[in-house]
């Protein structure tokens, strides 16, 4: 049964990561509805993050080989790289920041305020969608400015609820970026958050300060996490070539009236 419930947690990781409907918050409700909060804890969310952090790392493996590069370079035929390169490390500074103060309040908020956070992915996601302006064609022309705007975006989706992916491509369609290009930024500043919380989570985890359940259920939970993760990004990209977030923002308004309605009823 563990290793069910192991797989059936990956899956919904996997999935809900990259698309913008709020992984934690999906992981909360499943966690509180089948009553295995105790036995998957945090521990076990952070390596499923690790596990679609390689998602990530093996989809956009030559973005991430040239920005590497670039970092490292002086050569001007790098430039556009490099300039990503630092946008997606100053990004990440705010939403460390952010995570660091009030990551422990909102990890253990109450199951109402994940709904209502779904409701603020939905108007997040429905404004944004609406009002945008695509004036820059490559995530590389962001300025400093605008990739900050994003990283704080990031920070304020460590509430469960609020989809990170959902707050990040938002924010990239508010300051100019296209859908896709949106997607691709907030999937590349994905990857050193989901690092850093990994790190600190091991940590707790080498000290006794947390717990994960046993070999078999960690690993195929891990692996369902990673495959579906990548399912999960390689579809998005492919939908918003041609489609808006309307049906994400549909989603979400769901999930937060669902959620609501069970607390308040249950």
């Amino acid at each position: 049964m563990q290793v069910l419930q192991a797989i059936l947690l990956g899956a919904v990781q996997g999935v809900s990561e990259f698309l913008p409907v709020s992984s934690s918050g999906h992981l909360r409700v499943v966690q509180e509805f089948f009553g295995i909060a105790d036995e998957f804890g945090l521990a076990f969310d952070t390596m499923l993050h690790i596990a679609t952090l390689l998602a990530v790392v093996v989809y956009f493996r030559t973005d991430i080989l040239h920005m590497t590069r670039a970092f490292l370079s002086t050569d001007p035929a790098c430039a556009h790289d490099r300039r990503l390169a630092w946008l997606v490390v100053i990004a990440t500074i705010p939403t460390g920041i952010i995570g660091l103060s009030g990551g422990d309040f909102f990890e253990t908020a109450d199951i109402l305020y994940v709904g209502v956070a779904f409701l603020v992915t939905s108007a997040a996601l429905t404004v944004a969608d609406t009002l945008s302006r695509k004036s820059l064609h490559a995530a590389e022309g962001l300025g400093l400015g605008r990739a900050v705007l994003v990283g704080i975006a990031q920070g304020i989706a460590i509430m469960p609820g609020i989809s990170r992916a959902g707050a990040t491509m938002a924010m990239g369609l508010g300051v100019g970026l296209d859908r896709e290009q949106a997607a691709r930024f907030s999937f590349l500043l994905s990857g050193p958050i989901i690092l850093l919380a990994g790190v600190n989570q091991g940590i707790d985890v080498l000290s006794g300060g947390a717990v994960i359940p046993g070999i078999a259920a960690s690993v195929t939970g891990f692996v369902a996490a990673a495959v579906t993760g990548y399912a999960a990004i390689a579809s998005l990209m492919a939908y918003l070539k041609r489609h808006s977030f309307a049906v994400f923002a549909v989603y979400t308004a769901v999930m937060g009236v669902s959620v609501l309605v069970w607390r308040l009823t249950g």
